[in-house]
């Protein structure tokens, strides 16, 4: 009977076989060299085969900030992602082997790192296909599992079953009508300040007046209604934000579902001021709750106003201060959190056509003139610069050097023109809200600092480490000293990008002892998962500890799983990075494994009362038997036996081939039986999910 077709989406092929394996037709695992001539030993003559068609032409030719097509390479069920294909452009396409050397093909006249990160396709809840970009952290995870998966094969991190899903929560269906009783007013006026402390140095749209009507609720006149609808969203936004309990969650709900219905309550006919605000802050709302596609969706909209409006020109005309004030403020908060957010999921900016538009900018004005806060003025500059980051590095199929120099030349300027109060803790003698305040601003001021370099350097990151990982992994028998090259344009801007992953956790956690950090940081989350990711990678590339990088990456995690307590997000992102740090620890005893082995040619352990020696065949898969308690078996060894044939497993088992006895049968030792179970499948391992 012939085999089943495969579809075309579930086939996993290699983009480039070597010249052997092409000659005998036979898969090929596409690293160079491959799996197959290394077992043959082999592998110094392994070359990649030519190919007569146009197969490997280049097949990447999106633009992250102009594409809105579903790239070719994303598949359409999970797992099935040529993985290969792409982790193998991250470490051997671009070192061909030739007489077992391996040299880097980057010009050192002009060093540029091709991004190995591609945009993806990924669900939403209604199963819907999501644009995420190139720079988005999920697709340098997607490409960090692909790594993970070529070193030391299928784990929980990188074949996790949610790898293809957005992994949004869905919209509350409890939303209380009414709240019982009335809502406390001293509890209101809680939720109002941690509002002010969650979006400090992202949003300020409020006036020292608009402040102490929201405090009081002594909203009045004819703009009742709007006014009404910023205060329950402020007052959604500082529930959601603070320590969870089930009195904080529905009142969270009940006055997110009130403003919400006033902003779409005849709002979206006429753009105004209020509307800009009202999306701008129900946007914040959406990234607070795991909704991260609405949130995206309500930036355009209130992008789309204010464009209406002209808020990004400075048209003192005909307007008051105040208003003029407004509709500074409410520009800055805009473009602060349309690029923070675009970046974190690589997506073109809303804002982007606009900030071209240089008369009257606000940008050289001084805050002191519009009474912004330091920290909403620094935020904005920085979002200058991120936005030439997502540009010129991005839009291109390589990063170069000379461009990552420059922006983060423009990041250094910004820096050193930081006010000193946005550089040192608040004086003793502060108010303990005020000084709250203070700390989380300079915190997300320092965070997006630091993810801005991240994103500029973390190409060049992957050049590195994948390097160095293909030393690592390096047969021993291909080892002349010096055949693997680091370009040193590259490893300096790869130590930039760890040592700013490495300084945001320390800040953040500095920040999270003293226990001011809120119940929930919607974007603290998204920079936190960004950094770890980077820590983790650089731990896997090591085959010895690092105390210092350690220690950060659990602190990553510590920070994650806080935060989990009321987010979804962050749970989600505690789990990916809980299972990297087992990928780390599995690849450091792989790699121990194999020192030992290759330690002498000359001697072996001839005998064990745990393990079998395992014979030539049986070497790779690394099987091993064990004494006659079967709670004893190696881990991973039962799933190692469910992934064999008879024929394999007969071939494990040296000297019974020709007993013909049932596979399963039990055999007898001093009194007690030796049975291997009858679902082998369904041990417990870290295959299974």
């Amino acid at each position: 009977m012939p085999r089943a077709k495969v579809p075309p989406a579930n086939r996993l092929r290699a983009q480039e076989a070597c010249l052997a394996c092409r000659t005998t037709k036979k898969r090929c695992s596409g690293t160079f060299p491959c799996s197959k001539c290394i077992k043959a030993g082999k592998a110094d003559s392994c070359v990649p085969g030519k190919r007569k068609d146009n197969y490997l032409a280049p097949q990447h030719q999106e633009n992250g900030l102009s594409s809105t097509s579903a790239p070719d390479h994303v598949d359409e069920a999970p797992y099935t992602t040529n993985w290969n294909t792409l982790v193998d452009t991250l470490h051997y396409s671009a070192y061909p082997v030739s007489h077992g050397s391996v040299k880097s093909t980057v010009d050192p006249g002009s060093p540029e790192a091709p991004h190995k990160t591609h945009p993806r396709m990924l669900r939403n809840l209604e199963g819907e296909r999501v644009y995420v970009g190139r720079a988005a952290s999920l697709s340098f995870l997607q490409l960090l599992r692909d790594t993970v998966t070529q070193h030391i094969g299928p784990s929980q991190f990188s074949h996790n079953v949610k790898s293809e899903d957005m992994l949004e929560t869905e919209a509350p269906h409890d939303i209380p009508l009414t709240m019982e009783g009335g809502a406390n007013s001293t509890r209101l006026k809680d939720f109002i300040r941690a509002y002010h402390i969650a979006t400090s140095g992202f949003i300020h749209i409020l006036s020292d007046a608009e402040n102490f009507e929201m405090a009081n609720d002594s909203g009045q006149g004819k703009d009742q209604k709007t006014k009404r609808a910023l205060r329950d969203l402020i007052i959604a936004i500082g529930a959601q934000s603070s320590k969870s309990d089930p009195d904080a969650v529905q009142t969270e709900r009940y006055f997110f579902a009130r403003g919400q219905h006033s902003a779409f309550d005849t709002m979206l006919e006429n753009p105004s001021l209020e509307m800009v605000r009202l999306f701008l802050l129900m946007s914040f709302y959406m990234l607070g709750a795991c909704r991260r596609n609405a949130a995206f969706m309500y930036i355009g909209v209130a992008a789309r106003a204010a464009m209406a409006l002209g808020l990004h020109l400075n048209d003192s005309g005909a307007i008051s201060v105040s208003e003029q004030h407004q509709r500074v403020r409410a520009w800055m908060s805009l473009c602060v959190l349309d690029l923070l957010v675009s970046s974190i999921l690589g997506r073109p900016p809303a804002t982007v056509a606009l900030r071209t538009e240089t008369p009257g900018n606000p940008l050289i004005m001084k805050p002191q003139e519009y009474r912004i806060e330091e920290s909403l003025f620094a935020s904005f500059c920085m979002s200058q610069v991120l936005d030439e980051i997502i540009v010129r590095l991005y839009s291109n199929k390589a990063a170069s050097t000379e461009t990552a120099e420059s922006v983060l030349e423009k990041l250094k300027r910004w820096s050193d023109d930081l006010p000193e109060s946005l550089l040192t803790s608040p004086p003793n003698e502060c108010e303990s809200n005020t000084a709250q305040v203070h700390i989380i601003g300079s915190l997300h001021i320092a965070c997006s600092y630091h993810f801005a370099v991240i994103i500029i350097t973390r190409p060049f990151l992957i050049s590195v480490l994948g390097v160095r990982l293909a030393q690592l992994h390096r047969p021993s028998e291909m080892a002349p000293d010096g055949v693997l090259h680091e370009d040193p344009a590259h490893a300096k801007l790869a130590v930039a990008c760890t040592d700013s992953a490495l300084y945001m956790i320390q800040t953040c956690m500095e920040v999270h002892h003293s226990g001011l950090l809120l119940g929930n940081m919607c974007i603290l989350k998204a920079f936190v998962f960004a950094a770890a990711l980077i820590l983790g990678f650089f731990l896997f590339s090591k085959n010895e500890p690092d105390s210092v990088l350690e220690e950060a990456f659990n602190g990553a995690l510590e920070i994650l799983q806080t935060l989990s307590l009321q987010s979804a997000q962050a749970a989600h992102y505690y789990e990916i990075i809980s299972f990297l740090r087992s990928a780390i620890i599995e690849q450091r005893q792989q790699l121990t494994q194999q020192m030992h082995q290759n330690k002498s040619r000359y001697v072996s352990k001839l005998f064990s009362l745990h393990y079998r020696r395992p014979t030539a065949d049986a070497a790779e898969n690394s099987v091993a038997s064990v004494d006659d308690n079967p709670d004893m078996l190696p881990e991973n060894a039962l799933n190692i036996w469910s992934f064999m044939g008879p024929a394999e497993i007969n071939s494990a088992l040296p000297g019974w081939d020709g007993m013909e006895l049932p596979l399963w049968d039990s055999f007898p030792f001093a009194g007690e039986s030796f049975q291997l179970p009858d679902k082998v499948g369904e041990s417990s391992s870290i295959f299974d999910e």
